[in-house]
C-alpha cells in the first residue's frame, strides 16, 4: 500500500462499525467512508474525531496501520 498523503475530499458515503473484525474490537464503534479525492478517485478510509456526513470535506491525516485517516 502507498503511504504518500491522498490530500483532502468530500464524504461519498460513510458508515459506523458496530460489530467489527476481531483485530479491533477495542475501536468499535467507528467510522469509515469512501472518500471522493480532490484530485481524482474515490478512497476508503477511517474517520478520525468528530463524525462526517455524506458532502463533508475531510483532509487526510495519517496512515494507521497502513490505512487512511481522515479527519473534519
Amino acid at each position: 500500500m502507498s503511504t504518500t498523503n491522498p490530500g483532502s475530499g468530500v464524504i461519498y458515503t460513510e458508515t459506523t462499525v458496530y460489530s467489527p473484525p476481531e483485530q479491533y474490537i477495542n475501536e468499535a464503534p467507528y467510522q469509515i467512508a469512501i472518500v471522493a479525492l480532490d484530485g481524482g478517485g474515490r478512497l476508503t478510509a477511517r474517520i478520525a474525531g468528530d463524525k462526517v456526513s455524506i458532502g463533508d470535506r475531510v483532509n487526510f491525516l495519517e496512515y494507521r496501520n497502513q490505512f487512511p485517516v481522515f479527519q473534519k
